[in-house]
């Protein structure tokens, strides 16, 4: 059914390691500002394209999936963004070979086809910024 690679689309990136750290707020006390603003727009863009697929499965008159985090996550509690920084860029790499099974299966449905495509372009450009914060942070971190 094409609607199913809309549902799966809107799981993938309401479950996304980024989502729980701004749903958990992890990122509450004070720390790297980059990382913060990085992890940020990576939540914005994730929000905009699951809403816009949501928009459409509505229209479709079918239900958002609701989706959860994998329990491994609460573990993340009480730890500094820069450790959960290489944690958070694999869950991102995990996804995003997800969201490239859903645009290399064709499903059939164009919308959710553009929409996984944008997604893709968004989180591989989002984990190239994660992996130079966390070069960056290798770097500051180095003994001189």
């Amino acid at each position: 059914m094409p609607t199913d690679a809309l549902v799966d689309l809107v799981a993938i990136l309401a479950s996304s390691p980024a989502m729980y750290i701004a749903d958990s707020g992890i990122w509450s006390y004070p720390g790297d500002e980059g990382l913060k603003l990085a992890l940020a727009d990576i939540v914005a863009d994730q929000r905009n394209i699951a809403d816009r697929a949501a928009s459409v499965l509505a229209a479709r008159e079918v239900s958002p999936p609701q989706s959860g985090y994998p329990l491994s996550y609460t573990a993340w509690h009480d730890l500094d963004l820069a450790f959960l920084l290489p944690r958070i860029i694999e869950g991102m790499r995990r996804q995003l070979a997800a969201i490239d099974a859903l645009v290399a299966s064709g499903s059939g449905d164009a919308a959710a086809v553009e929409l996984a495509r944008e997604a893709a372009a968004t989180t591989r450009g989002h984990v190239d910024v994660l992996e130079q914060q966390a070069s960056r942070l290798r770097r500051a971190s180095a003994p001189a």
